[in-house]
Formats: C-alpha cells, sequence, structure tokens
C-alpha cells in the first residue's frame, strides 16, 4: 500500500471514534450496528456483549463490513472508507488487555459506564482485508480501493 495511502487512512481511522460495522444475521441479511472503537495501527478493536447480536453473528461468520466517516459540512469536504474485513473475538488474555487499554485510553468516560457484572464483555478485532478511500475533495466520487 502506498504510504501516503496509508497515512490518510490511518489518520482516519484513528481521528473519528465510531463506525458502522455490518456483520451477517443467521437468516443472511446484513446487520448494521453504530460502535465507538478504538485502533492499532490498521487493526481495529470494539467491546460487545459476548452473548450480543453482533458477537453472535461474528462468531458464525467473519466476514464484515464496516464505513467510517469524518464529519463534513458539504460534500466537497467528504472524506471517509469503506472497508471488508474480517472480525475475530479476541481470546489471548494479553491481547484482551492491550485492546482494553487502547479503548480506555481513547474513551476514558467509559468507566462511567460499566455494565452490569453479570454481562460478559467480549472484545472484537477487526483485520481489514481491502478498504476503499473516498475523498471528494480531489473530486466528487473520488474513490482509491487499496487491498490489504
Amino acid at each position: 500500500m502506498d504510504e501516503k495511502l496509508r497515512e490518510q487512512i490511518g489518520s482516519i481511522i484513528g481521528d473519528v471514534p465510531d463506525l458502522t460495522i455490518a456483520t451477517v444475521r443467521p437468516d443472511g441479511f446484513p446487520q448494521a450496528t453504530t460502535v465507538s472503537y478504538a485502533n492499532d495501527g490498521l487493526t481495529i478493536y470494539f467491546m460487545t456483549a459476548a452473548d450480543g447480536q453482533k458477537a453472535l453473528n461474528i462468531a458464525r461468520n467473519d466476514k464484515v463490513s464496516l464505513a467510517i466517516d469524518r464529519p463534513y459540512r458539504n460534500w466537497d469536504e467528504i472524506e471517509s472508507l469503506s472497508m471488508g474485513a474480517r472480525a475475530t473475538i479476541v481470546s489471548d488474555p494479553e491481547e484482551f488487555e492491550k485492546a482494553g487499554q487502547l479503548l480506555m485510553a481513547k474513551f476514558p468516560q467509559a468507566e462511567e459506564h460499566a455494565p452490569p457484572e453479570e454481562i460478559e464483555l467480549a472484545i472484537v478485532r477487526i483485520e481489514p482485508a481491502v478498504i476503499s478511500l473516498i475523498d471528494y475533495r480531489k473530486g466528487f466520487g473520488h474513490t482509491e480501493r487499496v487491498e490489504v
């Protein structure tokens, strides 16, 4: 991947607090949900209920799509990305701890909103396979596709 594109993609991923992720439901329909996330380079992490629909969908089918959009006032400012990726429930304790620290550093207010103890949490790791970088600042509809 071109270094300039990697930097732009990394900047979008690093700067924006939320993404919309689509997982595959048991009936084959996509389910899109907005989540807050943290990242380590191009690797993305988010937390969810271990028995929630997103986690169950990912356990059945690890293919996901997502979109991350920078805020914009008009179409000439659109800068975003969409991604086809593989998602995995983190099982390694060290990675779970590291991802949890990344999430807490980005969202320190999360501590005030801890779920009840009876809710088991899962951390999901997302690894990109293909990224479409959308940058209308370079012209209406300008998109660059990058395989990772």
